[in-house]
């Protein structure tokens, strides 16, 4: 048996309640593993890259530790920029064409 003790810590980077997510697969591929061997993808991260390729931002971390994974992103949505691990480059902002940054 599993028993997993760790208290998961989220930012809260939603600037409104109005948000629509799909379900895309999170890559493993640059994600490097934490102290405990994990390897996780914050909430948050621009997805798939912070580029002109962008289509959302990861809503949940997402636990890439065996492969790639299920998770939520956000195609829609009002969004704190300041709050996000890391602020998303211009070229991404303009992909991401339904989501507004405050």
């Amino acid at each position: 048996m599993y028993v997993n003790n760790q208290r998961a810590q989220q930012i809260e980077f939603l600037a409104s309640s109005h948000y629509v997510n799909f379900t895309k697969e999170i890559s493993d591929s640059g994600v490097t593993a934490d102290e405990n061997g994990k390897k996780i993808v914050p909430a948050g991260s621009v997805y798939p890259v912070n580029d002109g390729t962008a289509v959302g931002i990861v809503f949940h971390d997402v636990d890439v530790t065996q492969g790639p994974a299920a998770g939520a992103v956000m195609v829609e949505g009002y969004v704190l920029e300041a709050r996000l691990p890391e602020a998303p480059v211009q070229l991404a902002k303009d992909a991401m064409t339904e989501i507004k940054f405050r």
